[in-house]
C-alpha cells in the first residue's frame, strides 16, 4: 500500500498534498510584523544605538567622565574648546563661565533631561490614555464632559501654561518641572486614545465578546486596550523628545529647573552672554538637546512606520 501510494502521488496530474506548515502554532500579529519591519529599519538602528548610548550615560555617568559637574577652578573661565586644546584631552570641550567642565555638565545635565521626559511621556500616557478610553468606550454624556475638558487644556498654550504654572513655585525641582508639563501635556494622549477606542470598539471580535456575556472590564483590557494601544505608543515615542526640548526652553529662559540641578537647559541658559567670546559654552549642550530630540523623533517615526498597516 504504501508503494502504491507513493506511485499515485508521483503520476502526472495527480493532486499532491499541501506542505505542512514550517511553524505551526506561531501566528503573526501586528506586534510581531512591527518588530520583523523595525530590525531592517535603518533609521531605528540609529536612533535606538543614539538612546542606548544617551540610556547609558544617565544611569553611568562616570563612565564617560571623572570630572564634578559642579566643581570649578576660576582661573579657568571661559578657557578651552576646540580651538585650544588636543583633540583627545579630556577638557576638549572646554570650561564655563565658573571654571567648571562643560564635558562633565553635558554629561551630567543628561540625567535631569531624560528623567523629565521619560517621566512626563509616562504620566502622560497613562493620564490621557484613560481619560481618552473611558470616553470613547462610554460616549454619551461621559465623551461630551471629558472632550470639553480636553478642549479646555488644549486650548490653552502649553508653553505659556506651563510658565504660569512654574512661576507659582519658590523652588523648581525635577517633579515642579514633571507636574506643569504634565499638567498641560495629557490631551494629545488622550484625544489619539479616544479615537482608537472608537474605532475599535466597533469591531466584530468586541461585538462578539460583548454579546457573549463579557464584562466591560474583561472588554475593556482584553480586546480594547491591546489593540488601541499602537497609536498611543507612536504619539508618546515621539512627544517624549519634544518633552525633552520643552524642559530645555523652559530653563533657557529662567523657569524650568534651577540650580544645584544640573541640566543641558541651565548650560545653555548660561552660555548665551558668552556666544561671541566662548561659543562652546552654548553649543556644546544646544548640540547635545538637539540629538537627543532627534533620535526620539527618528524612533517615534520608525515605529509609527511599523505598527501603521496601511504603510506597508
Amino acid at each position: 500500500m504504501p508503494e502504491t501510494a507513493t506511485a499515485a502521488a508521483s503520476l502526472p496530474g495527480t493532486a499532491q498534498p499541501a506542505a505542512p506548515d514550517p511553524a505551526p502554532g506561531k501566528g503573526r500579529s501586528l506586534w510581531t510584523d512591527a518588530w520583523h519591519d523595525l530590525r531592517r529599519n535603518p533609521l531605528f538602528l540609529i536612533s535606538a544605538a543614539l538612546i542606548v548610548v544617551l540610556l547609558v550615560m544617565v544611569a553611568f555617568p562616570g563612565l564617560f567622565t571623572s570630572a564634578s559637574p559642579r566643581d570649578g577652578d576660576l582661573l579657568a573661565h571661559y578657557q578651552g574648546g576646540p580651538h585650544y586644546t588636543h583633540l583627545f584631552r579630556a577638557d576638549w570641550f572646554g570650561y564655563d563661565s565658573q571654571g567648571r567642565s562643560v564635558w562633565a555638565r553635558m554629561v551630567h545635565g543628561a540625567r535631569a533631561s531624560v528623567l523629565v521626559g521619560v517621566l512626563v511621556t509616562l504620566f502622560v500616557t497613562v493620564v490621557g490614555g484613560i481619560v481618552g478610553m473611558v470616553a470613547g468606550y462610554f460616549g454619551g454624556w461621559i465623551d461630551s464632559v471629558l472632550s470639553r475638558i480636553t478642549d479646555i487644556f488644549q486650548g490653552i498654550p502649553f508653553l505659556l501654561g506651563s510658565m504660569v504654572v512654574l512661576t507659582t513655585f519658590a523652588e523648581r525641582k525635577v517633579w515642579v518641572v514633571i507636574a506643569a508639563l504634565l499638567f498641560l501635556g495629557w490631551t494629545q494622549i488622550a484625544r489619539v486614545a479616544r479615537g482608537a477606542v472608537i474605532t475599535v470598539k466597533q469591531s466584530d471580535y468586541v461585538q462578539a465578546a460583548r454579546s457573549l456575556g463579557a464584562g466591560t472590564v474583561r472588554i475593556m483590557f482584553r480586546h480594547i486596550v491591546p489593540n488601541a494601544l499602537a497609536p498611543v505608543i507612536v504619539v508618546a515615542t515621539t512627544a517624549l523628545g519634544g518633552y525633552i526640548a520643552a524642559e530645555a526652553t523652559l530653563s533657557y529662559l529662567g523657569i524650568g529647573l534651577s540650580e544645584p540641578t544640573v541640566s543641558w537647559g541651565i548650560d545653555v541658559s548660561d552660555g548665551r552672554n558668552a556666544l561671541r567670546t566662548a561659543p562652546h559654552v552654548l553649543i556644546s549642550p544646544a548640540v547635545m538637546v538637539s540629538l537627543t530630540v532627534l533620535a526620539f523623533i527618528m524612533l517615534g517615526d520608525a515605529v509609527r512606520n511599523a505598527l501603521d498597516p496601511k504603510s506597508r
